[in-house]
């Protein structure tokens, strides 16, 4: 899979449509991108307002940063555009912005159960999905299920424990967050 790298040309062969069709629907690769983005993001924040309601917090939590990990697994240009800025045009901004306080209200819910570590923050679930999507794409086709172990491991470190060791840094803020993003570019594959 090439992630963003992919010309629509790639993208109309791949959906058996002529390359007029797409062009006419899409200005651009970007605007293609967009939409795309957009309507993933729709059914994230429909996800994420269900685990709302789930009355176990933990688990409402983990079946979003799962279901999100899971897509993110399978469409590296998805990770692309969540994960950078450098599509953070405004459908892309405005949907991202959808997601994040739900996200803080899962989080919040789930420290305020006493289940999750209270110094983790909404902004350390973007680096779960990186991470994640970096072992999606470092195992490939080889083990396309591996990143599951990887997030189950990550999923123990975020419980709350009697006599855990502290976290040795703070959270990334929402400034140093959007410089990150902006700074991140995926790895080439062949």
């Amino acid at each position: 899979m090439r992630g963003l790298d992919v010309t629509l040309d790639d993208i109309a062969r791949h959906a058996g449509l002529g390359t007029g069709t797409v062009y006419r629907r899409f200005a651009n690769r970007e605007a293609l991108v967009e939409a795309l983005f957009e309507e993933r993001i729709t059914r994230t924040v429909a996800l994420a307002e269900r685990c709302l309601l789930d009355e176990d917090p933990w688990r409402g939590l983990v079946t979003l940063i799962r279901a999100t990990c899971a897509e993110l697994s399978r469409d590296r240009g998805l990770r692309q555009a969540m994960l950078s800025s450098s599509y953070d045009h405004n459908r892309v901004a405005e949907a991202k912005a959808r997601i994040r306080p739900l996200c803080a209200q899962l989080v919040e819910r789930a420290q305020e159960a006493g289940v999750m570590r209270p110094e983790i923050q909404a902004s350390d679930v973007p680096f779960i999905f990186l991470m994640v999507g970096t072992v999606a794409d470092f195992a490939g086709d080889e083990a396309p299920e591996v990143w599951e172990r990887y997030f189950v491991l990550l999923l123990d470190g975020l419980r709350a424990r009697e006599g855990q060791d502290p976290l040795p840094v703070g959270p990334l803020d929402e400034e140093q967050m959007s410089t990150s993003m902006s700074c991140w570019r995926p790895a080439s594959r062949r």
